[in-house]
């Protein structure tokens, strides 16, 4: 049975339903949660104010949020590898070296990693996930360039490249020949692999997803003006885009990132759109599973429509998006945040730190019960110092009792820090905060004990960040090198100017995170290494064999990246780039062997010297013999003539 191709239409239809039935769309649970936790990382208020009581708005988000930052950004960003390349096999050992230094270094300079790193951890620790899209770009230069007086000839070869697109061209005669002056634009093409951070509330992905590379259906949603529409896709008609999508505009978990500042009161629709180039529309890059050709097999299909307009529509590989969340929840796309975790608890302590306030207002301020008619009441409301208040009798006025501050309530704050020390590993001595957690008494192991028990929470997120969105980050950037990447480029790496052709290199390489957990601080890493040094050059003074040059240079090249040193090779020199020295029993051989070469070669050429003089004398012998022979024959010759004539 035939089955029948599916229309354009009814393929733009489904995209649709799907935007409106999937994760984050506007309005559903998972947006209103990201909202509010926008909300409550402000410190916005709640709602719940009364005019004329204390409006405090405890931090406890951004708190936690804010000093988790730090450690995780230490953890990926302090080094100079965020993951390391395995070798197949031996004969892969330089080119996965190669990879992990270029794959790293296309990350972190070729892109802005540091800022993709803190806004990716930011998002995923207040947003439940943080989304990075990574791809492959091919961007269009061009050059002006100018030529004066060419011949035919050279006018040829320059017109003939297909890159030259000519602006002017001027022919003039000079002495009967033809020149030619000219301006043409050379145009080129060079790609790279781009990565940049995706809002959350531009990310949309199927419902009952587990992973973005599993999913049915993934969406970006981003806003883009009519010129970039058209440099992005050729003439663009504003008919046939219509109003596009405009209701995202006032989203209001899209609007809840500009509370904070009051411009949130901006909106879209009040933008100019006077010059018709800098119109705005919703453009909806999709990333669906459908049988489109109808062959029964449904494949991944990128798909960009503005409206009901179709921009794009083709095949792909895979889906351009990593995720990274905090709390990772099994079976599911979306996990938990830190905000999740700790916004109850900045809604209690608010609520506690209010009436505490209150009741200190009231200690300073008090109330009083008043005999009608018997005071002045403007006197009373009339606070002062040394002010009088007009009486007619002695207890026409009585000061109201105010309850006195109980420690309960700052026990209960106490406690609610504690809670948030278990849930998110957010503690005060963590934090360098508690002046009275070190005394006399207090041991380093002890320290180090609360240290590493509060930091475990921190750690496991790191990894989780690592094992999950960082590595499969950095193997998607491996995979766009590898494929698009055609020409062999020259970068610095530790300091040297190195070739590098990813088109050789192996496919799928797998990675490792090289991320320093459950190691300490550098201090520490440093103290360790020097330990190290010391025992391994105790060692080789002892001439034990557990140590060697190569060892005692990987300690010390460990120690200079630990100290922030990029170029080991200004400090240290590694031993397997020296020339081992000779072993001299070897050079005494080699001297010995070289002395009875010498005299071979010496006898060989006395030999050579006698054979050349016993050929000499044989010749001088041969010569002496043709000589005597010719002087016999002359006298022969002679004596017969004087017998001729006699006779």
């Amino acid at each position: 049975m035939a089955i029948e191709k599916i229309t354009e239409e009814e393929l733009v239809s489904r995209i649709k339903e799907e935007i409106t039935s999937s994760l984050g769309y506007m309005g559903d649970t998972i947006s209103k949660q990201r909202e509010s936790a926008m909300d409550y990382y402000y410190g916005l208020p709640f709602g719940n104010e009364v005019e004329g009581r204390s409006q405090f708005v405890d931090t406890t988000v951004a708190d936690t949020i804010e000093w988790i930052k730090p450690s995780l950004m230490r953890v990926f960003a302090a080094g100079e590898e965020m993951v390391r390349f395995n070798p197949v096999g031996p004969e892969d050992v330089p080119m996965a070296k190669q990879a992990t230094d270029y794959v790293n270094y296309v990350f972190m300079r070729q892109n802005k990693g540091w800022e993709i790193l803190y806004s990716w951890f930011t998002d995923a620790l207040m947003q439940k996930n943080g989304i990075v899209k990574v791809w492959w770009e091919e961007e269009d230069f061009s050059m002006r360039e100018e030529y004066r007086e060419l011949n035919e000839i050279e006018l040829e070869a320059i017109i003939s490249d297909d890159d030259i697109e000519v602006i002017e061209h001027t022919e003039n005669e000079v002495g009967g020949e033809i020149i030619h002056d000219l301006v043409v634009a050379r145009s080129h093409s060079k790609g790279k692999v781009r990565v940049e951070n995706v809002p959350p509330d531009e990310f949309l992905i199927a419902r009952e997803s587990k992973d973005i590379q599993e999913s049915r259906f993934v969406c970006h949603r981003v806003k883009k003006t009519l010129s970039d529409l058209r440099e992005m896709y050729g003439d663009v008609d504003p008919a046939d885009l219509g109003g596009g999508d405009d209701l995202y505009a006032y989203s209001q978990e899209r609007l809840a990132r500009y509370k904070f500042d009051n411009s949130a009161e901006y909106w879209d629709g009040a933008e100019p759109t006077a010059e018709e180039s800098m119109r705005t529309y919703w453009l909806h890059e999709s990333y669906i599973k459908t049988d489109y050709d109808g062959d029964g097999i449904a494949e991944l299909r990128k798909i960009c429509t503005v409206g009901d307009y179709v921009f794009e529509n083709e095949a792909i590989d895979s889906i351009p998006f990593v995720s990274i969340t905090p709390i990772t929840i099994p079976h599911k796309f979306y996990g938990l945040s830190v905000a999740d975790l700790v916004m109850d608890l900045q809604l209690i302590k608010s609520t506690l730190m209010r009436g505490l306030m209150d009741n200190m207002y009231n200690q300073n301020f008090g109330r009083y019960a008043v005999l009608e008619g018997q005071a002045n009441l403007d006197d009373l409301l009339t606070q002062r110092p040394g002010g009088i208040v007009r009486v007619k009798s002695p207890n026409a006025i009585t000061p109201l009792a105010t309850p006195a501050l109980q420690p309960y309530s700052f026990q209960m704050l106490e406690y609610l820090d504690g809670v948030r020390e278990a849930r998110a590993g957010v503690s005060s001595m963590s934090q360098g905060m508690n002046e009275n957690a070190l005394t006399s008494h207090t041991t380093a192991t002890a320290v180090t004990q609360v240290m590493t028990a509060s930091q475990s929470r921190v750690e496991l997120i790191a990894r989780n960040f690592a094992e999950t969105g960082v590595k499969q980050l950095m193997k998607v950037i491996y995979s766009l090198l590898q494929k698009y990447h055609d020409e062999e480029t020259v970068v610095q790496l530790r300091g040297e100017w190195v070739p590098i052709r990813p088109f050789e290199w192996v496919t799928n390489l797998d990675c490792t995170v090289s991320v320093g957990l459950g190691n300490g601080n550098k201090d520490q890493q440093a103290m360790h290494l020097s330990q190290m040094m010391q025992f391994a050059s105790q060692a080789m003074a002892g001439g034990l064999k557990i140590v060697n040059e190569k060892n005692l240079y990987n300690m010390g090249a460990a120690l200079i990246k630990n100290m922030g040193f990029a170029n080991i090779q200004d400090f240290l020199t590694d031993p397997d780039a020296v020339p081992d020295k000779p072993n001299p029993k070897q050079q005494l051989e080699q001297a010995e062997l070289e002395l009875r070469q010498k005299e071979l070669n010496i006898k060989a050429a006395d030999v050579q010297i006698k054979a050349q003089k016993l050929q000499i004398d044989a010749q001088e012998a041969q010569v002496d013999a043709q000589l005597k022979v010719a002087e016999l024959t002359l006298e022969r010759e002679q004596h017969r003539a004087v017998a001729i004539g006699d006779t």
